[in-house]
Order: C-alpha cells, then structure tokens, then sequence
C-alpha cells in the first residue's frame, strides 16, 4: 500500500474526530452503521422488493463473494449504501467502515461498488486511502496499540472489536502495536537493571 505522505497521520486524526462525533471512546468498538446514520447515508440491502429478484437471488446465493456493497450517488449531493445481507456481519461492519470512509474523505465518485478484494474503483490512491481510514476507524492505532499492551491475540482483537481476524491481525500489524509494546519493555528492564 503506498499512501500520500503524511495521510496516515490525517487518517487518525479524522477518526479521532469522527469518535468524539459519535462520542465512541478510542478503545471501543465503532458502530459503523451509526457512523451512517450520523452523516445521512441510509443503507439498504439486497431484500428490497424492487429489486430484480434473480439479480438478488444471484448476488446472495449463486456468487455471493462477488458483490459486498455499493455507494450510489443521489442528485443533488447525497448517496445510500447497498449492503449484501448474507454476508457475516463482521464483514458488512467492515464494509461498512469503507464506504464511510469514502464519504469522510469526500472522495469523488460515481457508483462504486465493493467485494471481497474492495472496491472496485478505477483510482488505486482512492481504494488505498479508504482502506487506511476503514481500519483506522474499526481499530484506531491508539487503540490497538492499548491491546498489545494488554497482550491480546488477534483474535482476542477480532472479538472485541467484532471484526475480522484478519482485519485485527492487519491492524496490530500496519500501526506497529506489538514492536511498539516489546520496544518500551525492553527499554524499562534495561532502565530498571541500570538504576538497580
């Protein structure tokens, strides 16, 4: 992942500030259908009636992997998210936290439309910066760096914050958590040792 200098810097900064809107603590699991609602995004799933019925029934039983969501532009400056029900609910929470972060960082877009590799924008820069944001956002760094002190395991991450283990396990990973944790150990049993 190669993001514009400085942007990870800025993502925490706006996930900090996105928290305090919905008045989430940093060490606690973000609601990102809260986070929605809160800017006015309605969400919708594949069980609308209008919906083509074997479109839907394609989407959630034949392939469900190839369609996650979609973030539809509405006239004049608003837009919806559509959700693919069927999937776990860690996912679509991840999912979730992606278009959200689409919309945070007022990216520019037509429809975008999510699976199981992301979104399917033709702007790499975009997909990248929103991927940062959705991670930060589900797991901030301060918050994962909280758990390694704690000395959780990526699934002891993944369950708290109910998401995946693999989200769980990138983020400790991405912010450095643990190599932080070990670092100031070994600097406070060498302190120790040299004041003893």
């Amino acid at each position: 992942m190669t993001l514009r200098r400085g942007f990870r810097k800025e993502a925490r900064a706006l996930s900090l500030e996105v928290r305090e809107e919905l008045g989430t603590d940093v060490f606690a699991p973000l609601d990102p259908y809260a986070l929605a609602e809160l800017y006015g995004i309605e969400v919708f799933d594949l069980r609308n009636p209008v919906l083509p019925k074997e479109s839907v029934r394609h989407l959630t039983e034949v392939r469900p992997d190839v369609f996650s969501a979609a973030l539809v532009p509405l006239q004049p400056s608003g837009a919806i998210i559509i959700e693919n029900h069927v999937h776990h609910p860690r996912r679509r929470r991840s999912t979730m936290a992606h278009e959200m972060a689409h919309v945070l960082l007022e990216h520019p877009f037509g429809l975008m439309l999510t699976d199981e590799n992301g979104c399917r924008s033709a702007v790499r820069d975009i997909e990248e910066e929103a991927a940062e944001l959705s991670g930060e956002l589900l797991i901030p760094t301060d918050a994962a760096r909280i758990a390694a002190f704690k000395g959780w395991s990526d699934q002891s991450v993944a369950r708290y914050f109910n998401v995946s283990v693999a989200m769980a396990q990138w983020r400790m990973n991405i912010t450095a958590a643990r190599r932080i944790v070990c670092r100031t150990v070994q600097k406070s049993r060498r302190e120790a040792i040299a004041s003893a």
